[in-house]
């Protein structure tokens, strides 16, 4: 299994609308960053991935899993473009800030404090075992 970071606008795409869309989930659509549609063409069914509200709140606040790979962007003109479709899985108990993530030195690595604007990211087993620890998970999904 591989551990990503999806990246939205809480005003444009928000956790709790996340949620709301229950088990059928949601396209991660409309993401026109070539990098970013590297990594989801690299997403595998059951990949997990912190759901991050970017914007003023800087903060992962979910975990959603990948229930579909990689396929056309239903809002793309052009087939170049292509998502994944996520679900939410839980709740984060105690939101990460982009803050608490660049104060601790196990996370100096991690493309979050390295490249804060890549919208869709990898995220290293042991990066997602730490954000986990730091978001009150007594035991990372």
């Amino acid at each position: 299994m591989a551990y990503w970071l999806f990246k939205s606008e809480p005003d444009t795409w928000s956790w709790e609308m996340q949620k709301k869309k229950g088990e059928e989930g949601q396209e991660w659509d409309g993401v026109r960053n070539f990098q970013a549609r590297s990594n989801m063409r690299a997403m595998k069914v059951g990949d997990l991935g912190f759901f991050y509200h970017s914007g003023k709140e800087k903060a992962v606040v979910g975990i959603a899993e990948v229930i579909a790979p990689a396929h056309p962007d239903s809002t793309a003109d052009d087939p170049a473009w292509e998502c994944v479709d996520i679900r939410a899985v839980r709740d984060v108990p105690k939101p990460v800030t982009l803050a608490d993530v660049k104060a601790n030195p196990k996370l100096k690595d991690m493309v979050l404090v390295n490249n804060s604007r890549l919208s869709v990211q990898p995220v290293s087993a042991a990066e997602w075992q730490e954000v986990c620890r730091m978001g009150g998970l007594e035991k990372a999904p």
